[in-house]
């Protein structure tokens, strides 16, 4: 895996992954402003990601008519330097027809556990938790 990072101005820098797709992060500019997410917020979205990619596929295999899956992140950070991640709690929110909450619970419990290496790197330092809520559609 290879990506490329290059400082834009001031706080502001321009990720290139090795797929090709470009994007603004950086931190807060004197203003108060920021030109987009923090390399620490990406870190926690690309955990919430990865862990949101391994719970559809389970899912989808499990056949579970799923129509929608996000995940909210809540996380909490060293107060000193370096200020790793302490503690993430991630909570599902899976929406479809006849769910069944077991699979729901195994499906996540196995991203979390087994298949994400975010989240087993975030667990490092991290408390990982979840939590998750089964939304019935007609």
């Amino acid at each position: 895996m290879k990506a490329r990072v290059k400082w834009a101005e001031n706080r502001t820098f321009i990720g290139k992954s090795g797929t090709g797709h470009n994007f603004v992060f950086g931190t807060k500019e004197e203003d108060g402003t920021t030109p987009g997410p923090s390399p620490m917020e990406l870190v926690l979205i690309g955990t919430g990601g990865c862990s949101a990619y391994d719970v559809v596929s389970i899912l989808e295999k499990g056949r579970q008519q799923i129509e929608d899956v996000v995940v909210e992140l809540d996380a909490d950070r060293a107060e000193t330097t370096p200020a790793v991640f302490t503690r993430i709690h991630m909570h599902f929110v899976v929406k479809g027809r006849n769910i069944d909450p077991k699979k729901v619970e195994r499906a996540i419990e196995l991203s979390v556990e087994k298949y994400c290496s975010a989240s087993a790197m975030m667990a490092k330092t991290a408390e990982v938790v979840h939590s998750f809520d089964v939304v019935e559609t007609s």
